[in-house]
């Protein structure tokens, strides 16, 4: 016990050169994560007679306390105990199916984990440790919550999450994160990740429609999705509009609304980081703020003519075609962009910022936060920055009239959008006149 606090060689090199202070701080953290995963267990069993309950807080605690001890010591005598700790599991495990019948190996599987977490913070990965013991304990905590939503998904749905894992975890990856084509002007992984974003999004809407209600999925979607990307949200609506597959006035009025919260978001960027534009760009924006405000509203009161519709019938969850185009459309788009930029340097700003803000407003902002601050004065710049945002939003216009198709749909998803283009617009030409 001397050697172990004082950490002096024991066992053949045990706790060599380990502090007593950082031998306590880890064996203290190996404890916390079997304390931490042991009071969801024996929670589990709180209802169980004495001596019936398998295992709890103190067999859970004790466990990442013996992962601990173990990491500490020689790696063979360690791996001897971790091999004697899962044969007792594996054994407790078979105890239990023949006294009960009971199949799950939660428990079990559970019990490795905690032993390899309390391994783990004894090799000084303290804050991993503990993170991956909260989120196990998490995990562990939904299980009615994961049961029930299991239950209710369809086969359509657990297909599509195996195509989106695919998409994003598998062929994002491997993608070049390099430019490339002429000009430099195609970077393979960020144009794939447009397609990501619209799955994701077009996802992300199916599933909040089917859980929370057409409506409410639909705006909540709208609202979230608008925060990485308005135009994504867009061509996902837009697709769902053509295909009737949603209401189709919170359909525009979730196109509406991520307008409006690119404008708000545009605006809070160039506060933070080009101040100086703030004032003539917010009131470049205001015309079009108050014409997607009002157009938003709108179209949700238009619900009420759908109210007797009945159930909305909800298609493929993952549709490709819109998020290829979209995807396609920026890598053109780019090329133009790239080469203003090449060929007119700074005085291409207006032209890059347009082309670049078609699908990143975000971009164009940071562009212009990247420019020499004496290039443009902070009235003439604030107007530059809302050309890039108009573009956007005529952007988006032309693409849900062309995913939406070019009947009635089409129309009425992208009025909103050019009514919001011509109200600022018009401001601007008002600011340019009599400024």
């Amino acid at each position: 016990m001397i050697a172990l606090m004082s950490g002096t060689p024991d066992l053949g090199g045990s706790f060599v050169n380990v502090p007593d202070t950082e031998l306590l701080r880890t064996l203290a953290a190996s404890l916390a994560v079997g304390i931490l995963i042991g009071i969801e267990r024996g929670w589990r069993q709180r209802d169980a007679s004495d001596g019936s309950r398998v295992s709890g807080l103190r067999t859970f605690g004790l466990l990442g306390l013996i992962g601990g001890i173990a990491g500490h010591l020689p790696e063979l005598l360690g791996a001897v105990i971790g091999i004697a700790v899962l044969a007792s599991l594996v054994l407790g495990y078979r105890g239990e199916l023949a006294r009960q019948g009971s199949l799950s190996v939660t428990t079990t599987l559970v019990g490795v984990i905690t032993f390899a977490l309390g391994y783990v913070a004894a090799e000084g990965l303290v804050s991993e440790a503990l993170a991956l013991a909260a989120v196990t304990t998490l995990i562990l905590t939904l299980r009615g919550q994961a049961h029930a939503m299991l239950k209710g998904m369809s086969k359509q749905e657990v297909e599509s999450i195996a195509r989106f894992a695919l998409v994003a975890l598998v062929i994002l990856p491997l993608l070049p994160d390099a430019n490339l084509g002429p000009w430099n002007a195609w970077n393979p992984r960020k144009i794939w990740m447009v397609v990501v974003v619209v799955l994701g999004l077009s996802f992300a809407g199916y599933v909040a429609t089917r859980r929370l209600g057409a409506e409410k999925g639909i705006m909540i979607t709208a609202l979230c999705g608008s925060l990485v990307s308005s135009t994504a949200v867009t061509a996902a609506y837009a697709r769902r509009l053509r295909q009737k597959n949603g209401p189709e006035g919170p359909l525009i009025a979730g196109i509406a609304l991520a307008s409006l919260v690119m404008f708000v978001r545009v605006q809070i960027l160039s506060v933070a980081l080009v101040p100086y534009t703030s004032r003539s760009l917010a009131l470049a924006m205001v015309p079009a703020f108050i014409v997607g405000g009002m157009t938003t509203l709108l179209a949700l009161r238009a619900r009420g003519s759908e109210a007797h519709a009945g159930e909305v019938k909800l298609g493929n969850p993952l549709d490709f075609g819109p998020a290829l185009l979209l995807a396609g459309l920026v890598a053109v788009m780019a090329i133009p962009a790239r080469w203003a930029l090449d060929r007119f340097g700074d005085q291409g700003i207006i032209v890059v910022l347009g082309l670049t803000g078609m699908w990143d407003v975000d971009a164009a902002v940071l562009t212009l936060a990247g420019m020499p601050r004496n290039m443009l004065d902070g009235e003439t710049a604030g107007l530059v920055l809302a050309v890039p945002v108009l573009v956007n939003t005529a952007f988006k216009g032309v693409l849900a009239f062309g995913i939406a198709g070019p009947r009635r749909q089409g129309w009425k998803a992208a009025a909103p959008l050019f009514a919001s283009v011509l109200a600022s617009g018009a401001g601007i030409a008002a600011l340019i006149s009599f400024g």
